[in-house]
């Protein structure tokens, strides 16, 4: 693991990467919102905006964007093409290869700036080959923890990874070990640290989040606490990479930011929303979400791969749910319907779950429990749900 087949394949490219303006985006939970609402504020502001995320919900063409529109069927299969020899000579990996790609589409696409998502971790994914205008680190926890580390300070500091020297750094509300260890790796490239401040007076309504901050009241179509908090973070990274944009124009770029799977609202006459959380902060975040919709607890349908922490996340399911289904999948990615319902009873009473076998099974009940009984209804887990979902929703 390391950046040497990324640079080999850029050399390859021309390296495109050192033709790009860029803004530079870690964490564990929020990267993804953060970056697509930057990208949606500079856009407004009349920007040419490149936007590299991952992972993708459909279609890959979702990870590599231009003002809004995904990159086109025949430019990846050109690139592709002309390169299929040094990729299979480099042995350069999915990610690594999508990641040049990007690189170079922007480029050719003459983009003002771009945003940059990390894939994994920071300091050895392959996205940290860049010199950035500004990084960002929006809030970390415990994932990945069989690659990053075990600890939350080990995880934030090769999240921190991506920090160089002299380049600011604007950093999300953190638990302390991460912010200790994003502060010690900002001093030692002498990188000034730009903290998020709070939100505040938050109201819910169908049209999504309103918030304040930095005295100034903001909304965002995107729902839940968690939420605002991300648009304040990408506030501060507008903020800072040009101040002479307007309260305006960034209330007008977060009104039209969209990023699906992130309490996405499925239907219009059922309140039905899908969160693609699957650490415990996320499962924790996508939860008070979908209390504050109603002010009581949600049904809860759920499928997960089998790395994550279900012994924490059943025991917080379990105390916020009026009812659970656990959801099989025909996806082999993800745990079977007995393998996740073994894993969930050993801290929730058995009588209380529901074990499907087949997600479009699951989605029925689901829905039929939502109309029954008026509740909110919340589905969480993989990226890997994403498809029959949508088809389910239309």
């Amino acid at each position: 693991m390391g950046l040497e087949h990324t640079f080999e394949l850029l050399s390859v490219c021309h390296n495109p990467h050192k033709r790009l303006r860029v803004i530079h985006i870690a964490g564990t939970n929020g990267k993804g919102s953060t970056s697509s609402m930057v990208a949606s504020i500079l856009e407004t502001a009349g920007y040419k905006v490149g936007l590299y995320t991952s992972p993708h919900l459909i279609k890959f063409n979702e990870r590599i964007s231009v003002n809004g529109v995904h990159i086109p069927d025949e430019f990846i299969a050109k690139f592709i093409e002309k390169n299929k020899k040094h990729i299979q000579r480099i042995s350069s990996t999915f990610f690594e290869t999508t990641t040049v790609m990007a690189f170079e589409y922007f480029v050719k696409q003459k983009v003002d700036i771009a945003i940059i998502e990390v894939g994994l971790g920071g300091r050895l994914d392959s996205t940290n080959v860049v010199d950035p205008l500004l990084t960002a680190i929006t809030p970390i926890s415990l994932d990945h923890q069989h690659i990053l580390g075990s600890t939350l300070s080990e995880i934030a500091k090769e999240k921190a990874g991506i920090i160089k020297k002299g380049v600011p750094v604007v950093m999300a509300k953190q638990k302390i070990d991460a912010k200790k260890s994003i502060i010690s790796a900002a001093k030692k490239m002498n990188a000034e640290i730009i903290e998020t401040g709070k939100t505040k007076n938050l109201k819910y309504s169908q049209s999504g989040t309103e918030f304040s901050f930095m005295s100034e009241v903001f909304l965002t179509p995107l729902f839940g606490r968690h939420q605002s908090e991300n648009a304040a973070t990408a506030i501060q990274i507008v903020r800072q990479f040009d101040k002479k944009i307007e309260n305006e124009t960034i209330q007008k770029g977060l009104s039209q930011t969209v990023w699906f799977g992130r309490m996405q609202k499925l239907s219009n006459k059922l309140p039905i929303y899908y969160d693609v959380a699957h650490n415990i902060d996320g499962v924790k975040a996508a939860i008070s979400a979908a209390i504050t919709t109603q002010n009581q607890k949600p049904h809860i349908l759920i499928s997960f791969k089998g790395d994550k922490e279900i012994d924490l996340i059943a025991n917080e399911i379990s105390k916020n749910n009026s009812s659970l289904i656990i959801s099989g999948s025909k996806n082999l990615e993800l745990m079977s319907a007995n393998e996740l319902y073994s894993a969930f009873k050993k801290n929730v009473n058995p009588a209380e779950l529901n074990k499907i076998d087949t997600l479009e099974v699951a989605l029925s009940e689901l829905i039929n429990r939502v109309k029954k009984t008026n509740k909110t209804g919340l589905i969480m887990g993989s990226h890997y749900m994403a498809k029959p979902i949508f088809d389910k929703f239309g």
